[in-house]
């Protein structure tokens, strides 16, 4: 049998984890925890787990559990992270990490002190596709690139984990982080200058969002994220010799080559074996801790601690402050 998992939160991307775990071969469909105890229960009966629990603490009472998946809404992970550490067990969170950077080093510095894995669940990262576009862009056959766009939208502003600012809810940290990710697994984090836009439903957070990272060395990137719309989730990167299309930047489908007439010279799938992509952070997860590592090499502590800051800053520049952040430093 492979590594135990439990999840906390019986939601529907737990549901995704839930159905990639039963068909791999490293890790296990052990326990599932929902403050429902009832809906527990069905989320086990339904994905064959062998436990449920209708209190997080109880699942992370289990001797047995080896690897915790956190699904919540990103303004519950700084909490249920601490109560994991708090139980020694190791972590993989969902995206946003955090609410904020303070959260999310606040964390890292625990599982740090305790030498426990914590790792970011930005999936993104551990593709086989991250690789493969590493080594297209590596190869030089579109020259320099110079410049980047990126984006991703999904018709969910009606969502309650989006509308509710007590939920940390926008498109920011929902799916404007994917642009993020993607801007810095392509060009890096040398970034001189980071600035945005945004645009605000009712709730007061964030609906529609425009993001632009200027390099030290010259390089932009322009990123658009929308709770409101439906995009084609594309990612392209331009050279002087031809430009590189990433068909999904969520989940790459396909790396689509141009040269400098424009012509299609090159195309690369994922692995024909691929799961539904999540597979590769469990993985990832079960390699580092073998190794005795408190972070995964695909997403360290400090890009996921990076990611927060830009985030932080953009919400600065926006004037959006989450109900839990109001009175504190």
């Amino acid at each position: 049998m492979g590594a135990k998992i439990g999840i906390i939160g019986a939601g529907g991307i737990a549901g995704v984890m839930a159905s990639t775990l039963a068909k791999m071969e490293e890790a296990e469909c052990y326990a599932i925890a929902s403050r429902d105890g009832a809906k527990a229960e069905r989320f086990a009966e339904k994905y064959g787990f062998r436990k449920a629990y209708g209190s997080y603490e109880a699942m992370l009472s289990d001797p047995e559990v080896e690897l915790v998946y956190v699904a919540t809404p990103h303004s519950h992970h700084y909490e249920q992270m601490k109560l994991c550490l708090e139980y020694g067990k190791h972590v993989l969170c969902e995206k946003a990490f955090t609410i904020n950077e303070k959260q999310a080093a606040e964390v890292f510095a625990e599982a740090e002190r305790k030498g426990i894995l914590v790792t970011e669940a930005i999936w993104p990262r551990y593709l086989p596709m991250r690789k493969k576009l590493d080594d297209v862009l590596a190869s030089g056959v579109i020259g320099t690139p110079h410049m980047m766009t990126a984006n991703l939208s999904y018709v969910i502003d009606g969502v309650e984990r989006i509308r509710r600012p007590e939920l940390a809810g926008g498109a920011l940290l929902d799916i404007g982080v994917y642009t993020l990710n993607f801007a810095s697994m392509v060009f890096g984090d040398d970034v001189e200058q980071i600035c945005g836009h945004a645009v605000k439903g009712q709730t007061g957070v964030d609906l529609q969002d425009s993001i632009t990272l200027i390099y030290r060395d010259g390089r932009m990137a322009v990123l658009n994220s929308s709770a409101s719309s439906l995009s084609d989730r594309r990612g392209i990167i331009y050279g002087e010799n031809g430009y590189i299309e990433a068909e999904n930047i969520n989940n790459c489908q396909e790396i689509r080559v141009y040269d400098s007439g424009r012509r299609l010279i090159a195309s690369y799938l994922p692995p024909a074996d691929q799961i539904s992509g999540y597979e590769y952070e469990v993985r990832a997860c079960i390699e580092a801790i073998a190794e005795g590592r408190t972070e995964c090499p695909q997403m360290p502590h400090e890009e996921s601690l990076r990611m927060m800051r830009w985030m932080d800053e953009l919400r600065r520049q926006w004037g959006i402050v989450y109900p839990m952040e109001q009175g504190k430093e």
